[in-house]
C-alpha cells in the first residue's frame, strides 16, 4: 500500500523496458526478436525523424498508429476546452507513444506529442501492431511490461502531486529525465528543457521552478549552461523528510 511517507522517499522507477529486457525476450519459439522488430522498418513500420519542436500528432487527430521512440525525447500535452495547455509526460528512448490507439474505444488522440530534441521514432500501423501482439508472445510480453511500467509511473505521479512539495516534484522529474532508477548507467547530462515545461509538469509557476533550480545549483545538485548536468546528490531532496 502506498503511503505519504513512501511517496516522499521513493526513488524514481523505470518507465519502459530496457535493451537488456528486450534481449531477454529474444528466444521465442519461432525465433522472433522484439528488439529487431522495433529497430527495423518493414510491413506497417516506417522510420521517422523529427526535428526539435516538430509535432508528431495532435490532440483530436485520428488514432490509427502507434510510435516507438528510438532516439530523443518527446513531450505529451493536453489542451482543455478553455484552451489551457498542460504537459502531462516527458518520454524518451525505449517508450511507446500513442499506445491508446490499441483500444478501439479511443479512435481519436487524447493528447498531442511533440519533439523537445531531435528524435527518431518508428511508426507502426495499428492493424500491424495488433497482428504482432496476437501472433508473437515475445513481443506481447515486452508491450505488457511497458504498459505495466507506464501505469505504475502514472500512479507515482499522482502520489507525487498529492503528497510531495513542488521542490521534491521538480527533483523527481529531473532525476527521471536523467534515468536514475532505470537499468544501466544514468544519463548525467540531459537536453535543455524550458522552465515553463517543468512548471507544467509539477503543477507550479515558472518563478518557483527558477527559485528551486537556483537552489539546486548552489547546493551542487545540478549544473546547467545550455544542457543540464544532474548529480546523484539530487536524490537528497527526495529522501530528506
Amino acid at each position: 500500500m502506498i503511503t505519504a511517507k513512501t511517496a516522499r522517499t521513493a526513488a524514481p522507477a523505470p518507465v519502459a523496458p530496457s535493451k537488456v529486457a528486450l534481449t531477454k525476450r529474444k528466444n521465442g519459439h519461432n525465433g522472433f526478436d522484439p528488439e529487431s522488430f522495433l529497430a527495423t522498418t518493414g510491413v506497417g513500420r516506417k522510420l521517422m525523424n523529427l526535428a526539435k519542436k516538430e509535432v508528431l500528432f495532435t490532440q483530436g487527430d485520428p488514432a490509427n498508429t502507434i510510435f516507438y521512440v528510438r532516439k530523443g525525447r518527446l513531450k505529451l500535452t493536453v489542451v482543455s476546452e478553455r484552451g489551457k495547455e498542460a504537459t502531462i509526460a516527458l518520454l524518451g528512448a525505449g517508450e511507446f507513444v500513442g499506445e491508446s490507439c490499441i483500444a478501439a474505444a479511443q479512435p481519436l488522440r487524447q493528447a498531442s506529442a511533440a519533439a523537445i530534441t531531435d528524435c527518431e521514432v518508428l511508426r507502426i500501423a495499428r492493424k500491424d501492431m495488433l497482428r504482432v501482439l496476437h501472433e508473437q508472445h515475445a513481443f506481447s510480453d515486452v508491450f505488457v511490461s511497458f504498459l505495466l511500467a507506464r501505469n505504475a509511473r502514472i500512479q507515482e505521479d499522482l502520489v507525487d502531486q498529492l503528497f510531495n512539495s513542488s521542490e521534491k516534484r521538480l527533483a523527481r522529474i529531473l532525476l527521471l529525465l536523467a534515468q536514475f532508477g532505470k537499468e544501466g548507467k544514468p544519463e548525467k547530462v540531459i537536453p535543455k528543457i524550458s522552465q515553463e515545461t517543468l512548471a507544467d509538469m509539477i503543477g507550479t509557476t515558472r518563478s518557483r521552478v527558477s527559485f528551486f533550480m537556483n537552489r539546486f545549483r548552489k547546493l551542487g545538485f545540478i549544473k546547467y549552461n545550455g544542457s543540464m548536468e544532474i548529480h546523484s546528490s539530487l536524490l537528497n531532496v527526495i529522501l530528506h523528510d
